[in-house]
């Protein structure tokens, strides 16, 4: 055993000489114990072995890390820039800061991060072991008795880390910063800190609903016309001498005094006029009725309105929210394993290597599609769990696939 110490068998921090030590004291015990040095002989190559296990895991990881954060901010960048565009037109018409509209689209990143991670995760796995097949350093590696198993260990390791995230993100960040974002934008655009009506010109309110005012002092308004079109059966218009805008707790409204107004219902006239008129501008979303945002909604608050939602087309909303949030996640293992599958098997048995790429790529859209597809199909809560059952048997096999020899 001292013999083992001093040639650093048990030794934390292995000396720079610890082969010549080895190799020396091995030739000592040989002379001296015979048969049993073949023991420490094996003990030396398994440590040999496991020390160049580590050194390759770190090779791997590094590269997939770096692959990875790149095009992470690549792509994240550029979906970012193109929420931007999209929005370019609500920053004009409402003449926001450009601080505060740049504030108001970060809030969007966490829901686009949490898109594009489980792609991200597929393309930086095919990109580095694609690389390593094509330098012939996964066939160099597999000649010494690496099994794709122990190939795929690192990309397997930097998925279930992604995913890990990606729950994170899915359960908290994404409702937080979409309920904020929601909030942040009708304060932007409809609150009363924020309105700016335009003097001598129309400004448009929300679709169909425009405003003319002659002249604006804080939030006073004078010689005031509005034209509210949103109901198409039942167009309304009204003038008024004077204005203010309200805050109330049904949002924001115009009392307007001294005016008249006109309305139309099914084709019929009405005319009137009026001392004082309170318009409730209504500037809510009015899909809220209809679209139930339940992206803004707690992940907890979702689990228990799914048992109770008040409409059959809300919990069909509610379910494939809850496949998002708690399915997705798991598509970084599972493209990740097959993408390690499809290219492993493909260098190692030498069968159509140089489609490996495209067969995994195919695999992949098939894969998603079907998540996809079945996600939205999800009426019931046993449909979701025999989803998430079948995720885990595709994963399941895909693994067992990587583990045969």
């Amino acid at each position: 055993m001292s013999l083992l110490i001093r040639a650093g068998f048990f030794n934390p921090a292995p000396k720079k000489n610890f082969f010549k030590n080895t190799l020396y004291y091995y030739h000592r015990i040989a002379r001296k114990q015979g048969k049993i040095a073949i023991y420490y002989l094996t003990a030396l190559i398994l440590r040999f072995i496991l020390r160049g296990m580590r050194i390759l895991n770190k090779y791997f990881s590094r590269q997939l890390v770096a692959i990875f954060v790149m095009l992470l901010l690549v792509l994240t960048g550029l979906a970012w820039m193109v929420q931007i565009m999209s929005m370019l037109k609500f920053l004009l018409s409402y003449g926001i800061a450009l601080s505060n509209f740049l504030g108001l689209t970060v809030l969007m990143l966490p829901f686009i991060v949490s898109i594009i991670i489980p792609f991200v995760t597929f393309i930086a796995v095919i990109f580095v072991y694609n690389k390593l097949i094509a330098d012939n350093e996964i066939t160099v590696m597999a000649s010494v008795g690496l099994s794709p198993r122990q190939l795929a260990r690192p990309a397997l390791k930097l998925a279930a880390v992604l995913t890990v995230l990606h729950f994170a993100l899915n359960i908290w960040a994404v409702p937080v910063s979409q309920a904020r974002f929601y909030s942040t934008q009708w304060n932007l655009r409809y609150g009363l800190a924020h309105m700016k009506l335009q003097e001598g010109a129309f400004t448009p309110l929300a679709d169909g609903l425009v405003v003319y005012v002659d002249k604006v002092s804080g939030h006073d308004l004078s010689q005031v016309m509005l034209s509210d079109m949103r109901d198409q059966k039942s167009p309304l218009t009204i003038f008024a001498e004077k204005g203010k805008l309200v805050s109330t707790t049904r949002g924001l409204s115009i009392v307007m005094n001294n005016g008249a107004l006109q309305a139309r219902n099914n084709g019929a006239m009405t005319t009137g006029t009026f001392d004082t008129f309170d318009m409730d501008l209504n500037l809510t979303d009015r899909g809220d009725d209809i679209g139930f945002k339940v992206r803004r909604v707690p992940t907890l608050e979702l689990v228990k309105t799914v048992l109770n939602a008040p409409t059959e087309k809300q919990h069909k909303q509610v379910l494939s929210e809850l496949c998002t949030r708690f399915l997705s996640p798991i598509m970084n293992l599972v493209l990740a394993a097959l993408c390690t599958l499809v290219l492993l098997r493909s260098s190692l048995l030498r069968r159509r290597a140089s489609f490996a790429p495209a067969m995994a790529v195919l695999a992949m859209a098939i894969t998603m599609a079907g998540f996809m597809s079945a996600s939205n199909m999800v009426t019931s809560f046993t449909d979701f769990v025999v989803l998430a059952g079948v995720q885990m048997l595709v994963l399941g096999g895909i693994l067992v696939a990587l583990c045969k020899k």
